[in-house]
């Protein structure tokens, strides 16, 4: 997420950070040309946020990133076994860290990209949306009014929803993202994924697990919802794939018990707080080598 926490950890808990595959063909600068028939990749390169760099999964292979050897990209790199593999994902990142360097020591992601790329992953726009101070406003508020839909209320006082606008204003930053891939990457598959169920699909919450008040928990899955199917419309007008991520998620939610969920509550120290988990990394992995081959 954009705004830096004390710590890394919790720095890049808060961050959101989606998998129906569909490939758009066509000509021009908007189509994803298909990988060779024999489905080799000979350089595959991982752009992203905290939920592609696996934050807070052991074991870390870069703690500025806060970026795990179990990450997604990585599974995929194990499955895929390209000729070169470049992993720039990175807690926190938005798509203005696509092209500006994150930190004095993080290059632009897309500096990764090259004329040889074939295939390229990216998990991004959970950050440009704010999603660390949405995730901090909504359990804090959840703390006062338990019962009611006080996040709700703090985001569409106004009688429009702050959020929903916050999501639409993000879109045409995901289509120049997905421009500014083809152009340094011309002959890559653009997978672009979206974000796993954080909360239970039904609309239900879990007070004991995470304070997320009881009206606002079907606002947030629905909010969760309009960011990728935001995403996932950015992917099909610009001749990417879209993996979604969510629909194998539903039932592994942070409201389920250790061994069952894919996403961690606050209190975890098997991924950050609000991120996916080894597990749920893997099955991002699943999802995206479907789509690659």
């Amino acid at each position: 997420m954009r705004s830096r926490m004390p710590s890394c950890r919790v720095r890049s808990a808060v961050a959101l950070a989606t998998a129906t595959a569909a490939v758009t063909t066509g000509a021009g600068l908007g189509a994803s040309p298909a990988l060779a028939d024999d489905a080799t990749v000979h350089r595959y390169a991982a752009l992203g946020d905290s939920y592609a760099s696996g934050a807070g999964v052991p074991n870390a292979a870069d703690q500025t990133c806060s970026r795990s050897d179990r990450n997604y990209p990585a599974l995929v790199n194990s499955g895929l076994t390209p000729g070169r593999h470049q992993d720039v994902t990175c807690a926190g990142a938005t798509t203005e860290d696509l092209n500006s360097a994150q930190f004095p020591s993080v290059a632009p992601q897309l500096d990764a990209l090259s004329k040889d790329t074939d295939l390229v992953t990216l998990t991004i726009g959970g950050n440009d949306i704010g999603f660390g101070d949405i995730i901090v406003r909504c359990v804090s508020l959840g703390l006062l009014n338990p019962l009611g839909s006080p996040c709700k209320t703090s985001y569409t006082w106004t009688g429009h929803d702050e959020l929903a606008a916050t999501i639409e204003s993000t879109a045409p930053k995901i289509s120049k993202a997905l421009d500014d891939i083809r152009g340094r990457a011309p002959h890559a598959k653009i997978l672009v994924t979206g974000y796993p169920a954080i909360l239970p699909d039904d609309g239900s919450n879990c007070p004991s697990v995470v304070s997320i008040a009881k009206g606002d928990a079907p606002w947030l899955r629905d909010t969760h919802k309009h960011l990728n199917s935001m995403i996932a419309k950015q992917a099909d007008e610009h001749g990417a794939v879209y993996v979604d991520t969510y629909s194998k998620s539903v039932g592994h939610d942070v409201c389920k018990p250790v061994g069952t969920r894919w996403v961690e509550p606050l209190i975890t120290n098997a991924a950050a707080p609000f991120h996916p988990n080894a597990a749920g990394e893997k099955s991002m992995a699943d999802s995206v080598l479907a789509a690659a081959r």
